[in-house]
């Protein structure tokens, strides 16, 4: 009989991200130089930072490279981030190799066919609601939230919860 997802949380020490559908709702706004801006919650980022500082890895893999990407990802405390990535399995795979993470340790949040391989690697996969079927179909889990509207905090304050320690960062603050 396999776990369930709530049963897989309890082993997840490292969340990985795609960004685009995911961190963001997918839509680009370019400006009349080229430039391409997008949105993401503030929850979501709430939510990597409270990870990041409860000693989970979080690692950032997209095939887009916005550099405004980066500079906001790694105010969050995130320093494993990989832009402009066009194969993300490889990516994975040295990445997890790096910090010796086995991949049943691993939520990955992927929403369409670029996260398909990779995802098909880790003990939890997981999506927004607005993903792609075929990630749909092979994730073990799928967020109420849509991408770039809190499916990010979803994942995470499950995983926190489940391991005791979501409210825990914030109350040691101010016990």
């Amino acid at each position: 009989m396999s776990k369930s997802y709530k049963e897989i949380m309890n082993d997840i020490t490292t969340f990985v991200f795609d960004v685009d559908g995911v961190l963001t709702d997918g839509t680009v706004h370019i400006t009349p130089t080229g430039e391409m801006l997008r949105e993401m919650n503030i929850r979501d980022g709430y939510a990597m930072k409270a990870a990041v500082e409860n000693g989970y890895t979080v690692c950032i893999i997209s095939g887009g490279s916005n550099e405004g990407v980066r500079i906001r990802l790694r105010n969050l405390g995130i320093t494993d981030i990989h832009l402009g990535v066009h194969d993300k399995v490889e990516v994975f795979k040295e990445f997890t190799d790096i910090y010796n993470i086995k991949s049943e340790q691993v939520l990955y949040m992927g929403d369409d066919i670029p996260d398909f391989h990779v995802m098909k690697l880790v003990g939890l996969p997981t999506c927004p609601q607005d993903a792609s079927p075929e990630i749909k179909g092979i994730s073990n889990y799928i967020s109420h939230k849509n991408g770039g509207k809190g499916a990010v905090r979803d994942v995470i304050e499950q995983v926190m919860k489940v391991q005791g320690k979501w409210m825990e960062h914030f109350d040691a603050k101010y016990d």
